[in-house]
């Protein structure tokens, strides 16, 4: 059964930031793919404060969970983009970073050449939930077995793009790590904020195994670390 912490909205992201942070100074060298979006941006605001303080992540990696394709160089919505400004560039000592290379003439390749990276061993990953039960870029469809590869975007996930991060325009595809990768993560932490994600993280963590909701499988994980804030927990009867 998943690890599940739940923690008020004013210290949830303060929490999760020092769990991590925790991670990096017990293994210095960790690899550790990292998500974009509005959920992690506040931990990473924290993860900076609390870097300042004398955690370090100079000698860790972090790997990319996914990326859009069709987005130029420098666009606001890229995933590359985001985690620079979000974190990255924030850090005092930055650690080793592995992007996506969307500009690839040929992106199967692309995602061909991240999977390899990915198959070093991931020590921790970590993914968002979307609102269709999607991980990454793992959309409505995938399964547990679903590999590292170019995906067609849900409609949601097209929309999220100029609607929440001010992309250019509209991308219909994307690079996402496989579902395949992350259950093979050492440990893996799914991250859940805000009272409209309560019934699909329920359903994620008590409904049944479905290629319509993908974050279903991550259940199938051993160290599988569900954190939320109140809202979010809300539907979860053990809760």
């Amino acid at each position: 059964m998943p690890e599940l912490v739940v923690l008020p909205p004013t210290s949830w992201a303060a929490a999760v930031a020092q769990r991590l942070a925790g991670v990096v100074d017990d293994r210095p060298d960790v690899r550790i793919c990292l998500p974009t979006g509005d959920t992690p941006r506040p931990v990473y605001r924290c993860l900076i404060e609390r870097c300042g303080a004398g955690s370090s992540f100079a000698s860790a990696t972090i790997i990319a969970l996914d990326e859009w394709l069709g987005l130029p160089p420098g666009d606001p919505a890229r995933c590359e983009v985001r985690l620079r400004e979000d974190l990255l560039d924030g850090l005092t000592a930055p650690p080793r970073f592995v992007p996506i290379d969307a500009d690839a003439a040929d992106p199967d390749a692309a995602a061909a050449a991240h999977d390899r990276i990915a198959a070093e061993g991931l020590d921790l990953a970590i993914v968002g939930l979307g609102p269709n039960g999607h991980v990454g870029f793992n959309e409505p469809g995938s399964d547990a077995a679903s590999p590292t590869r170019v995906v067609e975007l849900a409609p949601t996930s097209q929309a999220a793009a100029q609607a929440r991060y001010g992309a250019g325009r509209t991308p219909t595809r994307g690079i996402t790590l496989g579902m395949d990768r992350l259950l093979a993560a050492h440990e893996l932490w799914l991250l859940v904020t805000g009272a409209h994600k309560a019934d699909v993280l329920a359903r994620a963590l008590e409904g049944p195994e479905t290629t319509d909701l993908p974050a279903s499988f991550l259940r199938r994980h051993p160290r599988l670390v569900v954190m939320a804030d109140a809202g979010a927990a809300a539907g979860v009867a053990r809760a």
